[in-house]
This record gives structure tokens, C-alpha cells and sequence, in this order.
């Protein structure tokens, strides 16, 4: 068995795959002062979950933008399963083709969905990624990494309205049946997440447009992704994209296991 992690700004996602099987996954709270082993614990507890042993697995891939917690994951990872973990970043054999500025500061985790991205679905490929940021990856026809755009995701925004006006609360993320809000909750929910469902159709209409090439699959990823159903665009939800990004990644690097 492989084990894979994300780390990311607001959640660590964890899975375990069996050959190319996804067995289960699994979210922890990310918490930057966390030591190697509290997280060893905390993941230990979810294989005794889901009864998984450690000393079944036979390697491990982690994706982190969590620099502060890099050590302490390598080291649990290592402790947990007995292998050192392959860590996505620049020398680690990806099989994409990185076309921005500097391909070495591309986060992990946009690494990671792109090459599951370019795998799964035909090209050219637009993904949103919608997590601790809301991002849109835009893959070209021979699934090189283009670029992308990164906003502020729900959840930031949601928590700062909240915090910034007292009269605000914090609600639940789900589309309400109507965009005219008729008080402070829908109205709230309305904005949020009708606003992130038309500014992901507008930014792939201009990235479209952009690219002068027809898109042939927009995919939805990440722990919010259940909002992208409502776009206009025919969206292919696949919530654990970064996961098989990893594990490809990982079985692209034998050398280093």
C-alpha cells in the first residue's frame, strides 16, 4: 500500500491506495506547530480507523505548502511505514511540463492536481481547485502547465464578512435556491457561493479565449469543489485529484523510494 498526503494551509488530506485503488481518505486540521509525533498519532489513528496496518505499506508520496511542517511530516511518515517519503518539488520526476516563470516555486499541490489532470481527462484541460484559495489551472493541449489564477477561497471570504462586520455570522456553505436573498443568511450564502460559481465561468470563458483552443474538459477538485455543479459549464467533479496526482508522481520515482 502507498500512503499519500496534502499538505495544505487549512487541512492535511490523507489516503491510502491499494495498487491504484483509493481504500479510504481522510482530513486533519493543519497545524503548523504540530511535532512529527502528534501527526504520527493522529495518522496512526486514522489506518487503526479504517484497519490499515503500517507496516503494510510499501512507500509514500507528500505534497506540502506548509514549509514549516515539512520536517515533522517526513519524519512521522518515516516512522509510521519505515520508508522516507517522496516529496514533490523540483529534482522529483513529474512527467509535466512546467510553462510559468519559475517552475521551481509552483506549489506542490498545483504540481500534483496537474499531473493527475493531464492523465485522467482529455486536453486542453481547465481545473478549479477550490481549497484555502480558489484556483484555475489552465493545461495545453500536450497537458504542459500553463499557468493558473489563485483568489482568495470561499471560506477566507466567508470568514472575513464575518469578522469584518458584527452583524454577520458564520453560515453554511451550500447554494440556496434563490440568489435574491430575503435576509442576512441567504443573502450572505447567496453572494459567496454564486459569486465564486460565476466568477469560475468567467475566468474559464477568458482563459478559453486566451488559449484560442477549444477546452475539451473543465474539472472541479478540492474540499469545496460539490459548488462547481452549479456552473454553466460542464464540470467534472473529482474531489481527490491531488491524491492520484501523488501516487503517480510517487510511482514516477523508483529510484528515490
Amino acid at each position: 500500500m502507498i500512503l499519500v498526503i496534502d499538505a495544505g494551509n487549512t487541512n492535511i488530506t490523507i489516503g491510502v491506495y491499494q495498487n491504484d485503488d483509493l481504500l479510504f481518505t481522510s482530513r486533519l486540521a493543519t497545524d503548523r506547530t504540530a511535532t512529527a509525533d502528534r501527526i504520527a498519532i493522529d495518522i496512526m489513528d486514522l489506518f487503526e480507523l479504517n484497519s490499515v496496518k503500517a507496516e503494510t505499506f510499501s512507500g509514500a508520496a507528500v505534497s506540502s505548502v506548509v514549509p514549516e511542517l515539512n520536517n515533522a511530516l517526513m519524519n512521522a511518515v518515516t516512522k509510521l511505514t519505515g520508508h522516507e517519503p517522496v516529496f514533490v518539488g523540483p529534482g522529483i520526476k513529474t512527467g509535466l511540463n512546467i510553462r510559468v516563470d519559475d517552475p521551481a516555486g509552483l506549489g506542490a499541490d498545483l504540481v500534483s492536481v496537474a499531473v493527475a489532470a493531464k492523465e485522467k481527462y482529455a486536453l486542453p484541460c481547465l481545473i478549479a481547485d477550490l481549497g484555502t484559495a480558489t484556483k484555475v489551472i489552465a493545461l495545453g493541449a500536450s497537458g504542459e502547465f500553463l499557468g493558473c489564477t489563485i483568489a482568495p477561497g470561499v471560506a477566507i471570504s466567508l470568514n472575513a464578512l464575518a469578522n469584518g462586520a458584527s452583524q454577520l455570522t458564520t453560515i453554511r456553505l451550500k447554494a440556496p435556491d434563490h440568489v435574491i436573498g430575503t435576509n442576512t443568511v441567504d443573502s450572505m450564502t447567496a453572494g459567496l457561493v454564486y459569486g465564486t460559481i460565476d466568477s469560475l465561468d468567467g475566468t474559464f470563458d477568458r482563459m478559453e479565449q486566451e488559449l484560442k483552443l477549444p477546452i475539451q474538459t473543465f474539472v472541479a477538485t478540492g474540499g469545496l469543489c460539490d459548488l462547481c455543479k452549479d456552473c454553466r459549464h460542464d464540470m467534472v467533479l473529482d474531489k481527490n485529484l491531488v491524491l492520484d496526482g501523488l501516487k503517480l508522481i510517487y510511482d514516477r520515482n523508483p529510484s528515490i523510494q
